[in-house]
This record gives structure tokens, sequence and C-alpha cells, in this order.
């Protein structure tokens, strides 16, 4: 068991620590910097903060996957999509703050990306692994006795919506000091630990994102050195959703992941209501967690709250299970 669950996270935390000190420098000398939203004035202190720090992430990541992938080949369409929407948000970073173009990439051209590494998971998990697109439904008993939930021609475009869904909610969660890094980190503490009990094979790879995170945290924490941008939370955010689905557990993301979908919904409550009532707003700001900077809480506050509710989902996950 240590060999693939304590030597990973060591193996990531080691890589993602030591790369900090030499890759945070290069990153602020190269002025890939970070902007602020005028509305937030104690985030414009902020600006200038290297970004794109999800590098970081992805190399603890990929090197302790490689490391592993002879023996544990499950890993291998978790580790394509993680970095295929890493990618994405890399080429959106790196037109955003090296190119200095204020929208990164288009719209549509950010979802043509999403559906098309979404669908090479799709297919190759449909055609080329035994794993059934069936879902384990919550507090029915586990793995081996619980129900499943069976879609059937509907599985498809849910598993679509679900990824691309639960991806640019952990993109949305990546707005203060730690907030990402600290909710991700222990959503994958969960499914690692899920993985074990089913007895999967893709536990290296989801210990080694436990371990990158935490490794990213000694430079991410307040005051922040340097932030993921979409390289790493576009990346979280495949992880995780195809973790839960190479397990069958896409139902536990809406419990586990809760805060990525609350902060998705917010955004789009926002810019809905904000359309239909001609500038009025739901929340104060969007993503949530601004509205409660805004309403007085700290920023501090804010990620403590956010990681200590999804320690307590996580929790009633193992129950749910």
């Amino acid at each position: 068991m240590a060999q693939r669950v304590v030597i990973p996270v060591l193996i990531a935390f080691a890589i993602t620590a030591v790369l900090g000190p030499m890759v945070i420098p290069v990153l602020r000398k190269l002025k890939v910097g970070q902007t602020e939203r005028e509305e937030l004035k104690s985030h414009l202190k902020k600006a200038g903060t290297p970004t794109m720090g999800g590098l970081m992430i992805l190399a603890g990541i990929v090197v302790t996957s490689v490391i592993y992938m002879k023996d544990f080949p499950e890993i291998m369409p978790i580790l394509f999509v993680t970095i295929g929407f890493g990618i994405i948000g890399f080429l959106d970073d790196y037109l955003k703050v090296v190119l200095r173009r204020s929208d990164g990439l288009l719209p549509w051209q950010k979802m043509l990306g999403q559906i098309l590494v979404t669908g090479i998971f799709v297919l190759y998990m449909t055609r080329y692994t035994d794993i059934s697109t069936k879902m384990l439904i919550p507090f029915t008993g586990g793995f081996e006795h619980g129900l499943y939930l069976n879609l059937g021609i509907l599985a498809i475009p849910v598993m679509f919506l679900a990824i691309i869904g639960t991806v640019n909610g952990a993109n949305f969660t990546d707005g203060l000091d730690g907030l990402a890094s600290s909710v991700t980190v222990l959503i994958a503490v969960f499914f690692s630990v899920a993985a074990l009990w089913r007895g999967s094979g893709i536990t290296p790879i989801t210990c080694a994102v436990a371990g990158a995170l935490l490794g990213f945290l000694l430079f991410n924490v307040h005051p922040a050195k340097v932030f993921m941008g979409d390289t790493g939370s576009l990346a979280l955010g495949g992880f995780v959703a195809s973790t839960a689905y190479m397990l069958q557990m896409p139902i536990f993301i809406l419990l586990v992941a809760l805060i990525y979908w609350v902060e998705l919904l917010s955004v789009m409550i926002q810019v809905t209501y904000f359309k239909m009532t001609g500038g009025k707003r739901v929340f104060r700001m969007a993503p949530i967690h601004h509205h409660y900077e805004l309403g007085g809480w700290s920023e501090t506050q804010v990620v403590a709250v956010f990681s200590i509710v999804t320690a307590i989902l996580c929790l009633v996950g193992f129950m749910a299970l």
C-alpha cells in the first residue's frame, strides 16, 4: 500500500515544492502576472503576482504518473484528461498574460477544446475499458452491494455535461489564495480512499494530485506568491471528473465537489438575472466567494469555511460508501 499511496504523495510533493523557488522567479521575470478586478479593492495589491503556477502542479502529477504507468495503466485516461484540460488552460493563460490578449481563448475555442478532450475520454472509456457508465447511488450499500443508476442512451450527454461542468466549476473556484488548492486536495484524498476501497489501480495518480497540491500550497496560501491560473484549475477539474467516472462515482461529484458547482451556478444565476432584469444582481459579485468577501469576510475566512465545508462533505461521502 505504501508503494501506491504514500510514495506517490511524497514524489509529487517533492517535485512541486522544489520547482517553486525555480519556476516562480522565471514567471515573475517574464511578467506572467495576474490582473485583478477593480471592484475588489483588497485584491488590487495582488496585481502582477505570477500566474500559470499550474505548470508546477502538472509537473508533479505527470512525472509521478509516468513512474507508475507501467504497473498501473488505469491511470492513463485520467492523466490524459488532466493534461488535456491543462493544455487548454495553458493556452488561455498564455494568450492573456504573455501575449496580452485580454480575453485569452475565445469562448467557442475554449468550449471546442473542452468538448474534444471530453469526447476522447468518453470514447476511450466506453469502447476500450470494461468500466460501465452506470453510476453508484450514494447511501445504497457501497460498491459491491449498492444500487447503480443506468441512464441508458442519456449516459453519454450526461458525461459531457458532468465533466465540462466540473471543469468550469473548478475554474471559477480559483479566485482566492489557496481556495482551489485546499478544496481540491480534500477531494483528491476522498477519491484516493474510495479507490483503495474499490481496489482500483488509479491510486498513484489520485495520491500524486494530493501531493502536488500540498507542495503548491507552500506558495499559494495567503499571501500567495503564485497563482495556478487556468493551467491548474482546468486540469484539476478534469482530474476530479475523470476520476469519478473511472470509479463509477460521478454522482458523488455533486457531494464532495459541491463547492465547484455552487461557484459555477452562482455565475450562471448572476449572468442570467443581470440580463433578464437589465442590470440587477442576485449576488454582490460572482463567483460566490467574492460575494462573501464584499460582505465583510476576510479572504482567509472564506477559504477556511469553504475548505471546512468540503471536508465535512467528504466525510459524508465516506458514509455514503
